[in-house]
């Protein structure tokens, strides 16, 4: 007999979380990322719903599994919060080709 147990959590950016939280499932592990009772894409970043399902052998299996699962989803909130913050204070540099005073060939300031 097997046990299973499915998780439902919401979230503004649920693909973004399903995508930091996927390395760590488990073969008895399926996320997806649903919005309206349908699947909705792993690009598409609105508010929508993560559903984890799991399915173990016992329960004490289950147990940790869902335990661990929790965990990893509290770290990829939180990882997905930090990024998006610091992603608006500071934008991604551009390198180079940003800079006006490099001795680049293709430097047409003089």
């Amino acid at each position: 007999m097997s046990r299973r147990a499915t998780i439902r959590t919401d979230h503004d950016d649920a693909a973004l979380v399903a995508r930091a939280l996927s390395p760590d499932n488990t073969d008895e592990m399926t996320t997806t990322v649903e919005r309206d009772g349908s699947e909705a894409t792993a690009d598409d970043d609105h508010a929508a719903a993560i559903v984890t399902r799991i399915d173990r052998e016992t329960t004490s299996g289950l147990r940790a599994t869902v335990d661990d699962y929790v965990v990893n989803l509290e770290v990829a909130i939180d990882v997905v919060e930090q990024a998006r913050t610091v992603q608006r204070d500071e934008p991604t540099d551009t390198g180079p080709v940003s800079d006006t005073d490099s001795d680049s060939e293709h430097d047409t300031t003089q």
